[in-house]
């Protein structure tokens, strides 16, 4: 039975790399690989020479692919549906879940449940201030299979925290959930780190 998969870790622990990897396992058998990824991180995307929007997946250690954007009120359920009345999809990989809506998580577990079709998300558990994103939320309430990409802070305990950093170095403590950045906005830490970076701030 195909089953709805969550693969969560903090900043830089190599989710995007796995996903990657995953989609090329599963490419090299012979499968027909359906890469998506939430409209809202567009990073990585660029536009071709006829002005066409490009979205990419790509990892930190140089790992890239061509992925379909999601917009945030797309029902994925339908998408899928239209595009297997011509050629079937045998797994779903999808990058930056934790951007999707919970009504888009719950339209991919109708697909792994009654579509027999595995997905695969990979993402983040919490943003800057340690809170659950909207997507992440939903996966792990309805998850068939969840599992933690681990990384470690600099001091070397387990990372949780995906702290974010403005341009002076300090830790950010307020502001909008969602702001897409990589190594320049973000630092992947443990508890105890982020909270001791906090109180130096304030002395």
């Amino acid at each position: 039975m195909a089953k709805l998969y969550f693969k969560y870790g903090a900043m830089a622990s190599s989710k995007t790399a796995n996903a990657l990897m995953t989609r090329f396992n599963y490419e090299e058998k012979g499968n027909r690989v359906w890469l998506i990824k939430p409209d809202i991180d567009n990073r990585d995307d660029y536009f071709d020479e006829n002005g066409v929007r490009v979205t990419v997946v790509k990892s930190r250690i140089g790992l890239s692919a061509v992925a379909d954007v999601v917009k945030k009120d797309e029902n994925i359920l339908e998408r899928f549906c239209k595009m297997t009345e011509k050629t079937p999809i045998d797994v779903i990989i999808c990058d930056e879940c934790q951007f999707l809506t919970e009504a888009q998580v719950d339209q991919m577990k109708y697909i792994a449940e009654f579509c027999s079709t595995p997905v695969l998300c990979f993402g983040l558990r919490s943003d800057f201030l340690t809170k659950m994103f909207e997507g992440s939320r939903r996966l792990f309430e309805i998850a068939d299979s969840i599992n933690e990409i681990k990384s470690v802070c600099k001091c070397g305990k387990k990372a949780i925290v995906n702290a974010r950093i403005d341009e002076n170095g300090r830790v950010v403590t307020e502001g909008n959930q969602i702001e897409i950045g990589g190594n320049d906005k973000y630092e992947s830490m443990c508890w105890g780190c982020w909270q001791e970076r906090i109180k130096e701030q304030t002395k």
